[in-house]
């Protein structure tokens, strides 16, 4: 029974990808302005107001904040970055769980502050 038990647990751990079990499917980021004043927009469709916190979702694409203040760059480009619990995995967990962090789409991160530029 004991033999099994840890069979499972060996067999999880090695199916499982380190960036998909620490990382939300989602990621928080800090978007402000360099002027400090408030504006609107929408960044890959979802609505938000800066400054504040946005939460995006994780993937295989970066992510486009779009303003319509006539005072600030109308886009600015938050790219894709491959998390470090990424690289950590393909060591410990190797092509099973690397192939589970990339499915997952968990293993792209993003800059935790995005400054939109105003005039």
């Amino acid at each position: 029974m004991k033999l099994q038990t840890i069979a499972v647990v060996a067999a999880a751990v090695a199916l499982t990808g380190c960036a998909s079990i620490l990382n939300e499917q989602t990621q928080s980021i800090n978007v402000a302005t360099s002027n400090g004043k408030e504006v609107t927009g929408t960044v890959n469709g979802q609505p938000f107001k800066a400054p504040g916190v946005v939460q995006v979702t994780r993937e295989n694409k970066n992510k486009t904040f779009v303003v319509n203040d006539a005072s600030c760059v109308k886009e600015t480009i938050a790219e894709k970055t491959v998390d470090t619990k990424f690289f950590i995995n393909i060591l410990s967990g190797g092509v099973f769980g690397s192939s589970t962090d990339y499915g997952t789409e968990k293993m792209w991160a993003y800059s935790p502050t995005v400054t939109i530029n105003c005039k």
